[in-house]
């Protein structure tokens, strides 16, 4: 409860900051801000309800601490229901699609669930169940080509505030940053999976994949850019398959199904340097096999031999890994993501 209750007054401090800051700016039409009470309500009811089953499945929802006036074309129940963990749990069916939010307001100073909508206005509080005991708040950016910032993630006991200051890794800023959308689409499939990116001036990449790649394609195929809905969806598919997805950083597909190999004369990689952009993380140095299995041991390794390409890797549990090599640390860096993708 302790942990909540801390977690409630960081998140009022971190939307009354953005809120002034907003407001400097000229903006109009941001969302009510919630108090510390209202916070921990939320969570409090968000946090039960995903240790809830209902009928065998576990509860996803999304909710949204706005009024229905604040909104265009909600659905408004006549009856709103209490904001308790057997009411979300019951209602979790119908909202568990991506997009839909449950409305959470106040009646007669009591928080409730007057509905449903698509739409949040800016600076809006929003907290989603991903998954049982890990919940992640988002506020609308105002921005549609990122629609939504995370803000925090509570995972069991655990809080993880983003570092909104954090530098983050070069290449998720630069080459890889119009893949964001794929390393979400990756992570939604459940299977995990593993995409090199690899520079489109050199062949030097190929000495490090086993030969015949399974999958390889007879041209590079360019119809991968831009990376449109349906192509992030058929590109994380292929990640689907056993192997690695192979592409160019122009995006060209250059195959699937490929298996990492050391690259000849080079030494096996024995430490990476993890790092998260979350408040107190601090760079560690681990043996890649303690991120995760054996996609994580060979893209740490493709990356050690191959120091000009990027290597995204999505975990069966839904983490995601972005491998990169340091030319200030001179070695393989492993940047966790899990917290800015959930």
């Amino acid at each position: 409860m302790m942990q909540r209750e801390a977690l409630a007054n960081r998140l009022h401090d971190y939307f009354t900051r953005h809120r002034e800051d907003a407001l400097r700016r000229g903006q109009q039409q941001l969302a009510d801000l919630p108090d510390t009470e209202t916070i921990r309500a939320i969570v409090d009811a968000a946090f039960w309800s995903s240790l809830r089953r209902e009928e065998g499945y576990v509860p996803k929802i999304s909710l949204a601490f706005v009024s229905a006036e604040q909104v265009t074309s909600p659905i408004v129940l006549d009856r709103p229901l209490a904001l308790s963990p057997e009411a979300l749990a019951r209602v979790s069916p119908a909202v568990e699609r991506p997009g839909i939010h449950l409305g959470v307001w106040r009646d007669c100073g009591d928080l409730c669930v007057w509905g449903m909508t698509r739409n949040v206005p800016i600076l809006c509080f929003v907290l989603e169940v991903a998954a049982p005991g890990l919940l992640v708040v988002k506020h609308h950016s105002g921005d549609e080509t990122r629609k939504f910032v995370n803000v925090a993630a509570l995972e069991g006991d655990q809080i993880k505030m983003i570092d909104e200051r954090a530098p983050g890794p070069a290449c998720w800023i630069q080459s890889v940053n119009p893949m964001v959308k794929l390393a979400v689409s990756m992570r939604a499939h459940g299977r995990g999976g593993l995409l090199l990116v690899v520079p489109s001036n050199t062949e030097a990449w190929r000495e490090s994949i086993v030969h015949p790649m399974p999958y390889a394609v007879s041209a590079p195929y360019g119809g991968m850019a831009p990376l449109s809905e349906p192509v992030v969806t058929a590109v994380a598919g292929l990640t689907a398959v056993d192997g690695a997805v192979v592409l160019s950083d122009r995006y060209e597909l250059l195959g699937f199904g490929a298996k990492i190999v050391r690259r000849k004369g080079w030494p096996q990689v024995e430490q990476v340097m993890t790092t998260e952009p979350v408040e107190g993380a601090v760079p560690v140095l681990v043996h890649p096999e303690q991120l995760g299995g054996t996609r994580h041991l060979s893209a740490a390794q493709f990356i050690q031999d191959q120091r000009d390409a990027v290597a995204l890797v999505a975990s069966q549990d839904g983490r995601f890994t972005i491998f990169e090599w340091s030319q200030k640390e001179q070695m393989v860096q492993a940047h966790r993501l899990d917290a800015l993708l959930l």
